[in-house]
């Protein structure tokens, strides 16, 4: 089998999938594809001319390369493994790209089921938002052999421009947990402030432009700031409940490794708040819901 991969089958067409696997038809790889909402595959299929499987081993059969960014490790698993799985149905020896963002302990038995049956295996969940999946600059974190990250480069050039080697198994979710961290804590001050702001009368705009030149500024202010104080919380780039979920895996494999992350944990209960108050579908901005 050549090392660059040729055909892909594509796991996942959300608001990240759907851009990256349209980038990676266009660069010429032979692509096909398979979501949970199988009208979505059919009109992602007729977009852009590329094949639609009915299930995952039909989308997966004769590939030498997988890629899946779903939810959860739940939904990864029963993409690979489960009826109809696409694991059964790869070339052999191929490599499988798991870019969702899961547990790295579920990363890692991954690894370990997949190996022993003779498949390369890299973790490389991605930042960003879907502006930067449609234009193929995310930053991509992975973990793995240095083997399945050489296999994966081509992959990866079309889909990133930050593209990091973190280290073995499970390092490339880890930071990309801990980073999600890092700007959900970020996204709950900055929601804090909004509603000190708006008490106090100050002008948004004002704010905002002393805030993007501080010391508090953070890419929540930009990205989140506007939206906060207009009350728009579409989900155009990441749910609350995704970032919850993340948030909680995060504190998890913390606490495996005896770290207790204080900030973290007070960030859990804020957006928990907003998921039980109906706001789970809504972008994580809404965490202002739960301070407001």
């Amino acid at each position: 089998m050549a090392d660059r991969p040729n055909r892909v089958a594509f796991f996942g067409l959300g608001i990240m999938g759907g851009p990256m696997a349209a980038n990676l038809a266009r660069a010429g790889f032979a692509v096909s594809v398979w979501t949970r909402t199988r009208e979505k595959a059919e009109r992602f299929a007729a977009d852009h001319g590329v094949p639609a499987g009915a299930t995952p081993a039909e989308t997966a059969e004769g590939a030498d390369a997988l890629i899946s960014i779903l939810p959860d490790a739940p939904q990864v698993e029963a993409v690979l493994f489960g009826d109809d799985g696409a694991a059964a149905a790869l070339a052999p020896g191929a490599l499988v790209v798991d870019m969702s963002t899961i547990a790295p302990s579920a990363s890692v038995q991954m690894a370990e089921r997949l190996t022993g049956e003779g498949f390369d295996f890299l973790e490389a969940p991605v930042s960003g938002s879907r502006p930067k999946a449609e234009d193929g600059t995310l930053t991509i974190m992975a973990g793995g052999p240095e083997q399945a990250f050489a296999r994966a480069q081509p992959l990866f050039d079309v889909l990133g421009e930050r593209i990091v080697h973190v280290g073995p198994q499970g390092h490339g979710q880890l930071a990309k947990l801990l980073t999600n961290v890092m700007g959900a804590v970020n996204a709950a001050a900055l929601a804090e402030s909004v509603v000190a702001v708006r008490a106090a009368g100050i002008d948004a705009e004002a704010f905002l432009n002393v805030a993007e030149g501080s010391a508090g500024n953070s890419a929540m202010v930009t990205l989140k700031g506007p939206p906060m104080f207009e009350g728009r919380f579409e989900p155009a780039l990441f749910k609350l409940e995704h970032m919850l979920k993340d948030i909680r895996h995060c504190i998890d494999e913390a606490r495996a490794l005896g770290v207790e992350l204080r900030l973290g944990t007070l960030a859990e209960t804020l957006y928990a708040k907003a998921a039980d108050e109906g706001h789970g579908q809504e972008d994580f901005a809404a965490v202002l819901r739960a301070v407001d």
